[in-house]
């Protein structure tokens, strides 16, 4: 079986992925080594780990696939220019600039950057999109949908997967994009595009769809097929010079949330409308995709596929059995589709193996994993106070601190792939508290009060704690909380938004609305993260634990044990479970933890 690399690169969320054998051996995002959150460069580091996970050298590797084809790209982009002049020529420099910085010249950053010789295959964005949801599931047959901004033309594409092979169906063209409209609206109350479009959905539950009936007169229109139709005239990126234009604020109750400015009453409901016709459009296309290939499954990827609002309501308003979510369903995804297509193009029939009852994406932990030696010497080489511990014993320890209410960083076994802490990189909580969301938006994460946190509970006691029917591993769907009892509305018309107590058997886990984001963890799959989750059960009787990822607002997920020792000391956690190894902040000695350097960034 051949050894192929996917690469993803020059969008955002660079990434890379092997896949060797009967499956995938590593996947890594160029972040987590570069500590650039969302970087977009070559992913040289990525592509490097990915190496030393699967034990292989660069001349080992048979085939490199790139996720796009920028050639086509760059017909789009020049299109565009053109057909938008005299708006663009403004942004007509830099569009040039990023063409010939990078993405026209991918075979060549190949060579230079890996130090490979061997055949280079460019597959379409949205094909990789579509095969790394598709060649992974746990289906034989499945409608497949990609949703995104856009990925050379291409905004959305149906694809009909069945029997290993992929056959696209329709495809919807830029700059028609329900992802470019999100990406707008997120922008519009005052996030970063392809970063904030997580607290744009956070953010919806407080509000009101007020505006959505204008915004569908006026600005987009939702095709019986889920096909949008945007009003050009309110948009500027088809130009390359920003996103929304100023004719937007009179559907919007006003121009743009400016950088520092309180979120109030005004943005949460532009959130709620913003949400309210994405899922209006994500339900019209699965019912479309049902209806044009009869399957009884759905496959998803792209960066829309991630929210977890509409996609939990896609199986049952368009009639599907079961609905897959590829775990890194952004851009980063995109390098595991073009290496399965890679290794199909060299080993005709190929799918990575799937786990019994399962997909193929192992728990998405495809990341590399330090050595004992490696965590011992970060701990020792910071000045770190820590004691060993077995599993059993480090289990007991950490459960009985995180019910007596300490906040920890968990730091164990292989790195996730994708956008979601898994219980490998993460921070965790018990999730009873009243104050706990507040304690860790706060004085852990530093961000935003508003935002939710998820909940990991063992697999077979989630139906007891939530209303679900299925296994949700990867945190890409949406349940409702059982004994949900509702909120303490604060109004807010007029003065900044705050948080909502919620009236919940768990609070810190439960969103304003009643649900959450839950993440159910199997024994066979991640049997480490089991363990904690079943030795807090028996401390507490409750299988669940509050879990978000282990970083500082700004910061990619914490990848070496330096990342884990630096985010520990700065984020003021009350323990660090490093492999083995229990560190608590109260047995550390006067100013070691204060001489830590901060999480920092590798620059060129």
């Amino acid at each position: 079986m051949p050894a192929v690399l996917g690469l993803s690169a020059y969008f955002h969320d660079s990434a890379a992925c092997l896949v060797r054998e009967r499956g995938i051996a590593a996947a890594v995002q160029e972040e987590r080594s570069s500590r650039l959150k969302h970087d977009a460069r070559f992913p040289a580091r990525a592509a490097g780990e990915c190496l030393r996970v699967a034990g292989l050298s660069i001349d080992e590797v048979d085939l490199v696939v790139h996720y796009e084809l920028p050639r086509l790209h760059a017909e789009r982009v020049l299109h565009s220019q053109m057909r938008f002049s005299p708006r663009a020529w403004r942004a007509f420099p830099k569009a040039v600039r990023g063409l010939f910085d990078g993405k026209l010249w991918v075979e060549h950053a190949v060579g230079e950057e890996l130090f490979y010789d061997g055949p280079v295959l460019f597959v379409p964005h949205h094909l990789s999109h579509a095969a790394s949801a598709y060649l992974p599931s746990p289906f034989d047959e499945a409608a497949v949908l990609t949703v995104d901004g856009v990925g050379e033309w291409a905004t959305t594409l149906l694809a009909h997967g069945k029997g290993g092979s992929i056959e696209s169906l329709e495809e919807q063209r830029f700059p028609h994009s329900l992802g470019l409209f999100y990406g707008t609206m997120t922008a519009w109350a005052g996030f970063r595009v392809n970063s904030g479009e997580y607290k744009l959905m956070g953010l919806a539950p407080y509000g009101r769809p007020r505006f959505a009936e204008a915004l569908r007169q006026d600005v987009i229109r939702v095709g019986a097929d889920g096909s949008v139709k945007l009003n050009l005239e309110h948009f500027d990126f088809p130009a390359g010079v920003g996103m929304g234009k100023p004719s937007l604020a009179r559907f919007l109750g006003g121009p743009p949330r400016g950088a520092g400015e309180p979120l109030t009453e005004r943005e949460a409901d532009l959130a709620a409308s913003a949400q309210a016709i994405t899922d209006e459009a994500l339900i019209a296309m699965a019912r479309h995709a049902r209806a044009r290939t009869g399957a009884r499954h759905l496959c998803l990827a792209g960066g829309v596929a991630l929210n977890c609002v509409a996609v939990s309501r896609l199986g049952e308003a368009a009639g599907f059995d079961r609905v897959f979510v590829q775990p890194a369903a952004g851009d980063a995804g995109g390098a595991l589709g073009a290496a399965l297509l890679g290794t199909q193009h060299l080993a005709p029939g190929f799918r990575p193996e799937r786990a019994p009852d399962g997909d193929a994406m192992q728990g998405a932990l495809l990341g590399p994993e330090p050595t004992e030696a490696e965590l011992e010497s970060a701990l020792r080489g910071n000045g770190l106070v820590f004691t060993r511990h077995e599993p059993a014993d480090l289990d007991a320890r950490v459960a009985d601190l995180l019910a007596r209410g300490e906040i920890g960083g968990w730091f164990q076994g292989r790195m996730e792939f994708g956008p979601r802490a898994l219980g490998s990189r993460s921070i965790l909580a018990d999730p009873r508290g009243a104050d706990v969301r507040d304690r860790v938006n706060r004085h852990v994460k530093q961000r935003e009060g508003f935002r939710p946190f998820a909940p990991s509970v063992l697999a077979e006691s989630a139906a007891e704690w939530f209303e679900i029917d299925r296994p949700e591993p990867y945190m890409t769907g949406l349940v409702r909380v059982r004994g949900f009892e509702g909120v303490e509305r604060t109004p807010a018309e007029g003065r900044p938004l705050e948080p909502w107590p919620v009236r919940s058997p768990l609070p810190a886990v439960t969103h304003v609305d009643g649900t959450a984001r839950v993440q159910t963890v199997d024994r066979r799959v991640h049997p480490r993260f089991h363990a904690l989750l079943s030795a807090f059960r028996d401390r507490t009787g409750v299988p669940v634990l509050l879990n978000t990822s282990f970083n500082l607002r700004g910061e990619p997920l914490v990848a070496s044990p330096e990342d884990a020792c630096r985010t520990f000391a700065h984020a003021g956690l009350d323990l660090l479970a490093l492999g083995p190894f229990l560190v608590r902040r109260s047995e550390q000695r006067p100013g070691v933890l204060e001489r830590i350097d901060a999480p920092t960034r590798i620059s060129d």
